[in-house]
């Protein structure tokens, strides 16, 4: 059995249930938390320590955290999402994705790092998305909320680095998961990018392997670094090029 620890957010669908079915079945000892109980009673069966809890709320996180044994790896993964124009999204909406996508992944690390630091090791990945790197239409703020963690975790590598923790940033294009059809009703996003889908077991299996082997960084699938790059250079081109996205009103 391996003896590393691991803790996952976000661990009750998608790309977070995926990973934490495998981390379970290699061996590891796991502690996941969600918000749905059918996919917790399940985790909990497969022999998770399973904890419920909503990131929105900062009680419901120093719960967790105060439930939590020292920890090898942490897995920043729970996410949210509503596509739609900055001047379409209710306050609600915006709310949502900055609570969701930017403070509890920082809240979590600031609770969660000194911990790390006194015990001289640790890892801390974090699943973003190339939306954190290259907006689209009716992305705008959800890829506000994205970038603003690439910049987080950009940061935090160099404040950790002399304490032997790893950064690890996930960068994944879009996945055939329930959250497409959360975050955009309509299903015309999924429709215009459907053949770029890639499925969370692919994904999940590749942040596995960062797991035994930290890197700074991994785009899904890795033709979409190339994305990011040719932005940076040539971004006019690149929003040209995915203006066909979310074409529907």
């Amino acid at each position: 059995m391996n003896k590393k620890t691991i803790f996952v957010t976000g661990a009750t669908s998608g790309i977070g249930l995926k990973i934490t079915e495998l981390c379970i079945e290699n061996g590891y000892s796991v502690y996941a938390t969600g918000r749905n109980n059918s996919s917790l009673e399940t985790l909990q069966r497969m022999g998770a320590h399973v904890i419920k809890a909503d990131l929105r709320k900062v009680e419901d996180m120093d719960r967790v955290v105060s439930q939590l044994p020292p920890l090898d790896v942490v897995v920043l993964n729970a996410g949210a999402g509503v596509f739609a124009n900055a001047f379409d999204l209710t306050d609600e909406n915006i709310d949502m994705m900055l609570e969701v996508n930017v403070k509890a992944p920082i809240y979590l690390t600031n609770r969660l790092a000194p911990k790390l630091i006194e015990q001289g090791h640790g890892q801390l990945i974090f699943i973003s998305s190339q939306a954190g790197k290259v907006a689209t239409r009716k992305a705008s703020v959800y890829a506000a909320s994205k970038h603003a963690v690439t910049g987080f975790l950009n940061g935090l590598r160099l404040e950790l680095a002399p304490y032997n923790i790893h950064v690890t940033g996930i960068y994944p294009g879009p996945i055939d998961t329930p959250f497409l059809q959360k975050a955009d009703a309509t299903n015309a996003y999924r429709e215009s990018i459907k053949r770029f889908l890639i499925t969370p077991e692919y994904v999940a299996k590749e942040v596995m392997k960062t797991i035994d082997r930290p890197v700074r960084e991994v785009n899904l699938p890795r033709i979409m670094g190339l994305s990011s790059k040719l932005y940076a250079v040539a971004p006019s081109l690149v929003e040209k090029l995915g203006s066909g996205f979310f074409n529907k009103k």
